[in-house]
């Protein structure tokens, strides 16, 4: 469906039907909307565009008319002409077929959807993974971009494996967490997911597959399935991942990696437990098995410190370390960091430096400030506080009005809740219920296919407001839809 933030002028003296069909046929001739390009229903048109629908049927008329789109039953409503086809004797390049043809395979539908409402200052994003930015640290970036000229700074590219002094402080920062690594172990990301793509390209054979905890966020992103991979899914318990079958599926399914969040799981909240991680480490040790643990979350413990990183007590290079401030300081900063066997680092670091000559120059000088300040723990202390409030109150918000419909687990760090629906009605179709109402959720087949039963809730990012009156607002659509 093409973006449209285009609306007609009620106050023009110009109908409104010609309105509409004019930028439609701009639209078309421009080459913007090229052949093949599907038209919204006449009803997702009266809305988007806030008229009513009979107008929409004399606008899309007089496209008809002028042979610029055709409608047929059961396929919708399509461009058939533009200006290329009207002017030239060969024909335009057939868009849509690039587009279908291309390796990286699209979001899924809720997804996509997903996306385009969060663009909406109105939605109730209750499901959002990210910190409100009522809660970033604006002032204290605008202080940390106060450059002091005493300091190194380049506006230049970047050495392969990004800023020596960001990677210096990382390694600190890092022991911390018990995590030995030297600066030339340690590669500088544009955010998590970056690092999951240079994993996939740089390091696997197409018709690999990965393990991965089920549900997982792996299923929300197509980073290793447009890279030619194959998921396979591992079920896990309030200890995190079940280690009993990863030994039987990697010989049987000749499994590359295995990819766990272990603190503060996306999407269950879970945190794997000290026992579960030791037991995790020494399986796949023994079966060859490399681990991608991500760990974007860490830091966002709510009650107590969680275990100790898988990384802190790999004593064979088996784990692959994903970390990043893109939870924590700024999602728009885009900045991560994979610490692994230097080999392997030298291998992502060749990959990235063709891919875009390495992350933003001023985001890395900014996090180094933040990290080797102090200033980044401190804040860290102020956030933990607001999200274990918000979290706390959000277990309110459920008590008193989801007790008899859903079940939960309190998580202890992190954003979500992982919201279990008893009621019979799918998640998928509360999804659709609750965008009518302004309310996003995140449904569970985003992370499993086949869940129909689970919503990720998220505290951290919809107001205190929001929360309340968008969770009360969806307990009443699931209590109305088991009636009905």
């Amino acid at each position: 469906m093409p973006e449209i933030e285009w609306k007609p002028q009620k106050n023009s003296s110009f109908p409104l039907h010609q309105q509409i069909s004019d930028y439609m046929k701009k639209k078309i001739m421009s080459g913007e909307w090229t052949i093949g390009t599907k038209i919204p229903s006449q009803r997702s048109l009266a809305r988007l565009f806030q008229v009513n629908r009979s107008t929409i049927v004399f606008a899309l008329e007089e496209l008809v008319a002028d042979g610029l789109i055709e409608s047929k039953v059961g396929s919708g409503t399509k461009v058939i002409n533009n200006t290329w086809s009207l002017l030239t004797s060969t024909p335009p390049p057939d868009w849509i077929n690039y587009v279908k043809a291309g390796i990286h395979k699209p979001n899924i539908s809720v997804i996509q959807e997903i996306n385009k409402a969060e663009a909406d200052p109105n939605i109730f994003r209750l499901g959002t993974g990210e910190l409100s930015p009522n809660l970033l640290p604006t002032s204290k970036m605008r202080e940390i971009l106060q450059i002091d000229h005493k300091q190194p700074l380049t506006l230049g590219y970047m050495e392969p494996r990004g800023s020596l002094p960001l990677r210096k402080t990382i390694s600190t920062y890092l022991r911390s967490k018990g995590i030995e690594a030297s600066p030339e172990s340690i590669l500088i990301v544009s955010g998590g997911l970056q690092a999951l793509q240079l994993i996939s390209i740089g390091l696997l054979k197409r018709g690999s597959t990965i393990l991965h905890e089920t549900p997982s966020y792996l299923n929300s992103v197509h980073v290793f399935q447009s890279a030619g991979m194959n998921l396979l899914g591992i079920p896990l318990d309030d200890d995190g991942i079940k280690c009993d079958s990863i030994g039987r599926m990697k010989r049987q399914h000749h499994a590359a990696l295995l990819y766990t969040i272990p603190n503060f799981h996306n999407p269950t909240g879970f945190l794997m437990s000290k026992r579960r991680r030791m037991e995790l480490l020494k399986v796949c040790q023994q079966e060859s098995i490399p681990i991608i643990e991500d760990d974007v979350y860490g830091d966002l413990w709510l009650d107590t410190p969680p275990p100790s990183p898988l990384k802190s007590n790999d004593t064979q290079g088996n784990v692959l370390y994903i970390g990043s401030v893109s939870k924590t300081l700024s999602p728009g900063l885009r900045i991560g960091w994979v610490v692994g066997p230097e080999p392997v680092i030298e291998r992502l670091a060749d990959i990235k430096m063709q891919t875009d000559y390495g992350s933003s120059s001023l985001s890395q000088y900014a996090v180094d400030k933040w990290l080797s300040s102090g200033m980044y723990e401190d804040f860290l202390k102020e956030i933990r506080v607001e999200l274990r409030f918000r979290r706390d109150f959000t277990i309110q918000i459920l008590e008193k009005y989801f007790s008899d419909i859903a079940t939960w687990i309190e998580p202890k760090g992190g954003f979500y809740i992982w919201l279990r629906i008893q009621s019979g009605v799918s998640s998928g179709k509360l999804f659709d219920l609750a965008l009518r109402e302004g309310i996003l959720l995140n449904p569970g087949s985003v992370y499993e296919k086949h869940d129909s039963q689970h919503l990720r809730i998220s505290y951290s990012y919809a107001s205190i407001e929001q929360l309340e009156n968008g969770l009360i607002t969806l307990s009443q659509l699931i209590k109305k839809s088991s009636i009905n």
